[in-house]
């Protein structure tokens, strides 16, 4: 396929292209959300009164006086219907005003009383006293504790991640109306249609009186892509005033209520034959959830699919502390499970002496380790051959410390990246104008990454039309429904469901279109429960260069390169983007995104971009993302896997890699700073 600039880029450029709270609207109030200052307790008392009396202050809101609200799945949505407080930062009370300036300073004035209680947040303490029988078995084959204890060469080592926040550019914003029953709601989210029928639940309504339009959002990275409290909080607000209202989380705000990937402190052993072919691989996760919602990040699923042994376990474990709620961040499961996979497997080739390409070929699986289901095509092998010519492997010396410019050392590592292929039941409506175009209608979310461009693309190629004379309407929960924005599915799931729509409408179209145009609506769910049984997944591989100032223990990547098997890609000049997009933010896993948990206090000590560090343009040199091409026939019209989140999977590894190629200093605590790196040099 051609490369089709971004269908919306005029508009975002001139601003055209309106956001959440961006809609003009008549006689708006303001909400500013007001949070907890205690870890756990229980709310005693709310000096509402006082902030009432203040001029421009319209309402109080919280379990004081809240309109009772159903029971959801998610209690994070059961916004002030409770007194107890889970976490330092939960939403407890919110002020209206009719300015945002007056909101603001009235939330300050809030008095909240607490009845505080002990509380505990850190994973690593309530890891201490962890045993065998608090993990869940998320697979076991053959016997790993036997193969692993007789092993030729292993590794055991502990590698851990931090809590990191997903930080997108646009806030989690809301601008919510009531007309009598009906709701509508201009929010930023990965999903109208689930926004709408959460919303429609929680306040016992009919989803047709719920309209939620969200054409443009400025980033989620999955922090979107469940409704958060902002939705449920504005709705209750602008109800309450009986006006519509504005309501956007500072960036502080967003840190505790808006979800953050757990973290992880991960174990694995490897087991091999002296040749490096593995026998066993055991990996067990511990990771931390909230006392009011469960979330399993889900990093053992890589391991499951990667390489051949026949002895393998893969276990996890929950602790629920004091904290906010993880929740979905880039690539959740996989991401951090491959950093810890990947740099074990660099380990074993250190310890075999054999070259870590090499070792990752050599441990190739013919068919999927999990449960043999043949591969709808895996390309991994050409990925890591393709990367090395590319990258110049070949010339690398494998004994660590061997190259130094000065003060400088330099190194560079390598590790594989996956992530699976699903797709999810949806539905498209395409329309033929009488004016020879055609009009694309799905409740699809593009969240920056192209998705209105890729849609327009797939629906000019099964139309066999220029894609001028395409226009796809998405992000308004009124249109035929779709699947969040997220795991990687939007492509192959809203592409399915317009492919289908827009095949189905040129089988109508043998005469001239009608005066009033021709319209069919498809959708996919029989077409997924026939779905042949094979293993989907798209594979690549990272090569990073690194050079660390041994005076200082800075780490600078001059050059990284990723190749990926993702399929057929749908519109090249967006696919790139996202791939560099994950690729960086694998390098600021790498070496700098870390949130850090107060013991004292609960909450989080760094929640702002001053001090939550995130790469920008002087960190990203030399960055190259490239693809093969993959046909597979077992996927989709297209042919197409996601490549949203493969980016980011495996990218930390790789950086880490090569630091210990430098330096021969293996560091297995994320993110690698100068702090944890000078002491061993």
């Amino acid at each position: 396929m051609r490369s089709l600039e971004r269908v919306e880029a005029r508009a975002k450029v001139t601003g055209a292209a309106r956001y959440a709270v961006e809609y003009p609207v008549e006689n708006a109030a303001n909400v500013v959300a007001v949070a907890a200052t205690v870890a756990r307790g229980e709310i005693e008392s709310v000096g509402a009164e006082e902030v009432l009396a203040l001029p421009g202050v319209l309402a109080v809101l919280s379990c004081e006086n809240a309109p009772k609200l159903q029971s959801v799945d998610d209690a994070e949505l059961e916004v002030f219907q409770s007194r107890r407080v889970a976490y330092r930062g939960q939403l407890v009370a919110a002020v209206v005003a009719e300015s945002l300036e007056t909101a603001r300073a009235a939330a300050a004035r809030l008095r909240i009383g607490y009845r505080a209680e002990d509380h505990h947040v850190l994973l690593e303490d309530a890891s201490d006293d962890s045993d065998d029988s608090d993990f869940s078995v998320d697979i076991e084959q053959g016997d790993p504790e036997t193969a692993f204890a007789g092993a030729a060469v292993s590794v055991d080592a502990t590698y851990t991640t931090p809590a990191e926040h997903n930080n997108p550019m646009e806030p989690h914003a809301t601008l919510a109306a009531w007309d009598g029953d009906e709701l509508t709601v201009h929010d930023s989210n990965q999903g109208s249609t689930t926004v709408r029928d959460a919303l429609a639940q929680i306040f016992d309504l009919d989803p047709a009186r719920v309209h939620v339009v969200s054409p443009h959002v400025g980033g989620g990275f999955g922090s979107k892509g469940t409704p958060r409290p902002t939705v449920v909080l504005a709705a209750m607000a602008a109800r309450a005033v009986g006006r519509p209202v504005k309501l956007a989380f500072t960036r502080q705000q967003m840190f505790p209520m808006t979800g953050y990937r757990t973290p992880t402190i991960q174990r694995v052993r490897l087991g091999a034959d002296a040749d490096g072919t593995l026998t066993t691989i055991v990996h067990e996760v511990t990771q931390q959830a909230s006392t009011i919602r469960d979330f399993d990040e889900g990093a053992t699923k890589p391991m499951r699919i990667m390489y051949r042994a026949p002895h393998r376990r893969a276990a996890h474990r929950l602790v629920r502390l004091d904290v906010p709620s993880p929740s979905w961040m880039r690539a959740p499961g996989e991401c951090p499970g491959m950093w810890a996979l990947e740099s074990a497997m660099d380990e074993l080739a250190v310890t075999t002496g054999i070259d870590p390409v090499e070792l990752r070929v050599r441990n190739e699986p013919e068919t999927s380790p999990e449960d043999g289901s043949p591969w709808s095509s895996r390309n991994l092998v050409a990925c890591l051959r393709e990367g090395a010519e590319r990258f110049g492997w070949a010339d690398r010396d494998p004994m660590p410390c061997a190259r130094r410019e000065g003060r400088t050392l330099v190194g560079t590592g390598v590790a594989s990246a996956t992530y699976p292929v699903n797709r999810e039941p949806n539905e498209a409506t395409a329309r033929a104008e009488p004016d020879g175009r055609f009009t694309i209608r799905i409740a699809a979310a593009d969240i920056g990454t192209g998705a209105r461009t890729a849609l327009t693309v797939i629906a000019a190629e099964a139309l066999k039309a220029e894609p001028d004379r395409v226009t796809v309407e998405i992000g308004d929960s009124d249109l035929p429904r779709a699947s969040l924005a997220g795991g990687s599915t939007g492509t192959m799931s809203w592409g399915t469901a317009v492919h289908r729509a827009c095949e189905a409408l040129l089988a109508e179209l043998d005469v001239p279109v009608p005066p009033e145009g021709v319209e069919v609506t498809v959708g996919t769910e029989d077409e997924l429960k026939a779905e042949e049984k094979y293993a989907r997944h798209a594979f690549g591989a990272h090569f990073v260069e690194v050079s660390v100032d041994i005076d200082t223990g800075e780490i600078r990547v001059p050059r990284m390169l990723g190749v990926f098997a993702a399929g057929r890609i749908v519109n090249p000049v967006t696919a790139r983007s996202q791939l560099l997009g994950g690729m960086i933010m694998g390098l600021g896993m790498a070496l700098m995104e870390e949130s850090t948990t107060d013991r004292e206090f609960g909450g989080f000590l760094n929640h702002d971009l001053a001090q939550y560090h995130v790469p920008v343009c002087a960190d990203v040199r030399g960055l190259e993302a490239v693809w093969l091409d993959e046909e597979d026939r077992h996927l989709n019209p297209m042919g197409a896997k996601g490549i949203g989140e493969i980016g980011i999977v495996g990218a930390a590894a790789a950086v880490a890699n090569a630091v210990h190629h430098a330096t021969g200093v293996r560091v297995r605590d994320l993110p690698i700073t100068p702090s944890r790196l000078l002491p061993s040099l």
